[in-house]
């Protein structure tokens, strides 16, 4: 499987260490039965409002890593994060419209668990005590679950509804990979000259964001 990163490095041999884990977070049934052509629609829909909503508060989270880059870090992290944050107001756009197309009504959804523990694991990042390595190792392997499950979706051989092709496409492109990759280059960068303490917190983050993933997935799937 394409990590969607580099060959070396250490959240490389993260993802090697903890195959199993981060191969259930992109390789979930509700995405691969995007890619089979098996999907409920009406789990779609689910996971539609119920990301939008993850979104926003995704914007916030951003904003928080935009912060402790600002205060720990360099001109070049703040200028890659910078673009993420920006691209999210056309993402809730973007939400709007296919909400709007799907005959989901936003306003009157209201979070799933999963989704409620999601957003939670992100206001913690408010902590001015949680690091910038933390939290831009939190951003990147969000945005990485996200760009590896759907561009397998739309990898040679799928069978995506062609309706569900966009979505897939906007979290599968290269574009998108390009950006988790220059993520990627952050963290382990940030991670080399670390303590092993430090190293461990970014890790078990690392982790808790993959079981969150797969707790969202199931969410879309089953409304738990």
């Amino acid at each position: 499987m394409d990590s969607g990163g580099a060959d070396e490095g250490t959240t490389a041999r993260w993802m090697a260490t903890h195959r199993g884990m981060y191969e259930r977070a992109t390789r979930h049934p509700f995405t691969v039965s995007i890619r089979d052509g098996t999907v409920d629609l009406v789990a779609f829909r689910r996971w539609l409002g119920q990301d939008y909503m993850f979104v926003r508060e995704f914007v916030a989270f951003v904003a928080s890593v935009l912060l402790k880059c600002c205060k720990q870090s360099d001109s070049t992290d703040m200028e890659i994060i910078l673009g993420g944050l920006a691209s999210l107001s056309d993402e809730l756009s973007w939400f709007k419209k296919e909400a709007a197309k799907w005959g989901v009504d936003l306003v009157g959804t209201s979070p799933l668990s999963s989704n409620t523990e999601y957003c939670r694991f992100l206001q913690s990042f408010d902590d001015p005590e949680i690091s910038y390595t933390v939290a831009i190792t939190t951003f990147w392997i969000i945005e990485t679950v996200y760009q590896d499950s759907f561009a397998f979706c739309i990898e040679e051989g799928h069978r995506t509804p062609s309706e569900l092709l966009g979505t897939c496409q906007r979290w599968g492109s290269a574009d998108f990979k390009q950006y988790c990759q220059s993520l990627q280059q952050i963290v382990d960068r940030c991670l080399a000259n670390r303590t092993p303490d430090a190293v461990k917190s970014a890790e078990e983050a690392f982790l808790r964001v993959l079981e969150l993933e797969v707790g969202f997935w199931d969410m879309s799937s089953s409304q738990s």
